[in-house]
């Protein structure tokens, strides 16, 4: 039996070692388990511990060991059990179990009064230390199977009141029950994902999710058609105009008036390059991460192994064809850029610069509150040889590629010397209108999956069903070049022809509505509280935004350079 880490229930970010709390240690002394990568990341510091359970053997009542509390062990004892402090063990390395450190009760007569003051209320609590463990194992044949612990133990002697003792002396102590089960070891996992979605619950997560679909198809069908209806009649309007010879040739108006211009490349287009290669780069490695979570890799609890994939992803997509490097090299040589070395450091620093000073910042929260969370300077070395031998690397190798392949910018119309003025539009056509619009129906597509993902990662819930997860992303995915397709056109319409970021713009606005629930998650669907909580909470969230803007952005202005070259190229200009 291994023990994790111990910390309070409401604050799954804030997790400390074992042993910080007063329990009983090896006599031969404490061993830490060495972990990979993914386990360090996620907090993980497995130890060893007195327990000693041995195959079918029953114990009725084995002692731990006698200890003597001082004022010290209490007051940090007691402000475990006032938090709700729970420990997280593991049986052979990968079967997990949780137990609560104690209990708090409250006087009768203060439960009735329920006005009173709040140091009063704490001076009123009574806090219980539990003193012994009992282990439920489930076997068939020579595995184990099922492992659960019980703390609140229904003998009373067995529970001690430390409520206002300043020296305590206690027994810890554990016993073992045994019993067959059918289960079969391949299926043993089963169970906590039973456990974190129940029938009755899948089923409205079914619901939610059909409904949710259902929604979004019917917008998004009602807008094709209707954007389908308005480029038939521009394009018979426009072949009208070029049949009739004889008469005057009509004055080009709303996109058709824009062909000159609608090709012209963005300002800023070393970040503007670096930003779709980046976002492209992140799009590789959530696909990998879909795959690898489809073909069965990521069980429950198959510790840090999701960490370590999006680790070991990032660094090698780096520079590969397809992401950061590449996309960003070539994106940057077609738009006529020249100094390559600067859109290199660019698109390395884009993505990985913000979440190292984010990082930077957490891990010193946790390391000033000696938290697990913290990450050992070894570690952190591990993570900087990784970035600057392979992620960095690979990305100037991609660069370098970029800088050097022979494909050329296409435009099916000849862009003008000088740029056209654009006329004054209302406030509803500025970005800021547009980039509501914009992130609203993609967010209403994965909101409700957004509270089980939430639930899974900032509590104690697993999230197994990467199917409807897949699902979901992809109908994100639609629906975001969709949307940002028909912005798109709205704006040409309108004789805007400075698409280029705008189309980034609003296809990466969903990050904002998700940050926005960000906010609405903490306040009202957890009890999440404290600095070191908060920090975690909202420092690792404005990165996943921050990820889901380059990606959807990415995704939103290729979907409109695909159409603004179709329907240009439609109308044959010259």
């Amino acid at each position: 039996m291994f023990a994790n880490h111990v910390g309070p229930y409401h604050n799954p970010s804030e997790t400390y070692q074992y042993y910080t709390l007063p329990f009983c240690q090896p006599k031969g002394g404490k061993q830490y388990i060495t972990e990979d990568l993914g386990e360090v990341l996620e907090g993980d510091r497995l130890v060893t511990t007195p327990f000693e359970i041995k195959f079918l053997q029953d114990m009725e009542h084995q002692q731990l060991c006698n200890k003597t509390l001082d004022s010290k062990d209490l007051d940090m004892l007691r402000t475990a059990v006032a938090r709700d402090f729970y420990f997280q063990m593991f049986f052979d390395d990968d079967l997990p179990v949780w137990g609560f450190v104690g209990k708090t009760e409250r006087n009768k007569q203060q439960q009735a009064a329920g006005a009173a003051k709040q140091q009063q209320q704490q001076s009123d609590l009574r806090f219980f230390l539990f003193t012994h463990f009992h282990f439920d194992i489930a076997y068939n044949g020579d595995n184990v199977i099922e492992v659960n612990v019980s703390t609140a133990a229904s003998d009373p002697q067995k529970t001690r009141d430390i409520t206002t003792a300043s020296s305590l002396a206690v027994e810890f102590s554990y016993s073992v029950k045994w019993k067959p089960t059918e289960v079969e070891l391949d299926d043993r996992m089963d169970r906590y994902s039973r456990i974190s979605f129940l029938p009755q619950h899948l089923e409205i997560h079914w619901f939610s999710i059909i409904n949710s679909c259902v929604t979004v198809l019917l917008l998004t069908g009602f807008l094709t058609t209707i954007l389908l209806r308005v480029l038939k009649n521009d394009f018979m309007k426009y072949s009208a105009g070029r049949d009739d010879e004889a008469g005057e040739p009509e004055d080009e108006t709303g996109w058709k008036y824009l062909h000159g211009d609608v090709f012209r490349f963005p300002q800023n287009i070393n970040l503007f390059a670096a930003m779709i290669g980046a976002g492209t780069q992140i799009y590789v490695v959530v696909l990998c991460v879909f795959l690898l979570s489809l073909v069965g890799t990521f069980y429950p609890y198959n510790r840090g192994a999701m960490l370590s994939a999006c680790v070991v992803l990032y660094a090698l997509t780096a520079g590969i064809s397809g992401t950061s490097g590449y996309v960003s090299g070539v994106w940057y040589k077609m738009m006529g850029g020249r100094q390559w070395v600067s859109n290199v450091l660019l698109v390395s620093v884009l993505f990985c610069g913000p979440l190292l000073c984010v990082f930077s910042v957490l891990n010193t929260i946790a390391w000033v509150q000696g938290s697990t969370q913290a990450l050992p300077f070894g570690t952190i070395c591990i993570i900087i040889v990784i970035w600057a031998l392979v992620t960095f690397p690979l990305t100037v190798l991609g660069g370098i590629a970029g800088k050097n392949s022979k494909d050329e910018f296409s435009a099916p119309c000849r862009t003008t010397k000088f740029p056209r003025e654009v006329p004054p539009l209302p406030w509803y056509r500025a970005a800021p209108a547009q980039m509501a619009m914009a992130g609203f129906l993609p967010f209403s597509a994965i909101y409700i999956e957004l509270y089980y993902i939430f639930a899974s990662i900032w509590g104690h819930k697993l999230y197994t069903i990467y199917s409807i997860l897949f699902i979901v992303f992809i109908i994100l995915v639609i629906v975001t070049a969709f949307i940002t397709v028909a912005l798109t056109y709205f704006q040409l319409a309108v004789e805007d022809h400075r698409w280029w970021w705008r189309s980034f713009l609003c296809g990466g606005a969903t990050a904002f509505f998700i940050l926005g629930y960000c906010l609405f998650y903490y306040h009202y669907r957890s009890e999440m509280h404290g600095l070191m909580q908060t920090a975690f909470f909202f420092g690792y969230n404005a990165i996943g935004c921050y990820a889901f803007f380059l990606m959807l952005g990415s995704i939103g202005w290729r979907a409109s350079l695909l159409f603004v070259r179709s329907i240009y190229k439609a109308i044959k200009c010259e």
